[in-house]
């Protein structure tokens, strides 16, 4: 998917800013790398995560990108992302629309744990389940249906009104709340949105058509 827009081509670049959406997850955050469960947890970003994320900024100015407003979880990292990419873009000015909705997937009883801990304690089966599955909650969260079942309705009532008035929307959030807005973009099957990784700092830009499909997407990979 990566087939990136030259900075140069000013034809591409007007046609990129019609009904245009960006999703951008967080830089990596202090618990990605110290591999525990965050969920609904709130922390910070790491040395990395900030860079990541001003490097997503820089990525967006460079193709010559400019948004009318930005959504955002209620989650620091998220928040504290997409602040460093509007500085990186000078669009401090932006206007922000911070909603519970685009959250993180909450995982209940796993939060703040290890992964491998959480392995030892019920098995690498059952937390490979809880991980990758579609439809399986851990104890006490959410699985990615759920997690669906909360952020397509934002998207469909906040989000995707906006677009398809030709306002430009950045939205900035986390990799499974993002998943869901992927699987429904891309009509992807359960079985490929589980697999799908999508990686902190880099932005999925995405045109749609005036009936919500997609006209056309791309990664802007380093």
């Amino acid at each position: 998917m990566d087939c990136r827009v030259k900075p140069g081509n000013d034809e591409e670049r007007e046609k990129m800013s019609e009904r245009l959406l960006v999703l951008v997850r967080h830089g990596q955050s202090d618990w990605n790398l110290k591999n525990l469960f965050t969920g609904w947890r709130d922390v910070g970003l790491t040395e990395k995560g900030v860079e990541e994320a001003r490097a997503a900024g820089r990525k967006l100015k460079a193709q010559g990108l400019r948004f009318d407003v930005a959504f955002t979880s209620a989650l620091v990292r998220a928040q504290r992302t997409l602040d460093l990419m509007l500085e990186e873009m000078e669009q401090q000015n932006l206007p922000i629309i911070k909603d519970q909705a685009l959250n993180e997937r909450d995982y209940g009883d796993l939060s703040g744990l290890n992964k491998d801990d959480a392995r030892k304690k019920w098995g690498e089966e059952q937390v490979h389940i809880w991980r990758r599955s579609y439809d399986v909650a851990p104890p006490g969260g959410e699985s990615l249906k759920d997690t669906a079942a909360r952020v397509l309705p934002y998207y469909i009532s906040d989000i995707l009104p906006r677009v398809l008035r030709a306002e430009r929307v950045l939205v900035v959030a986390h990799g499974n709340s993002l998943r869901a807005l992927v699987m429904v973009l891309e009509h992807l099957s359960e079985k490929e949105i589980v697999a799908r990784e999508i990686a902190t700092g880099v932005p999925l830009v995405y045109r749609l058509n005036a009936d919500s499909t997609v006209a056309e997407s791309r990664e802007l990979a380093a």
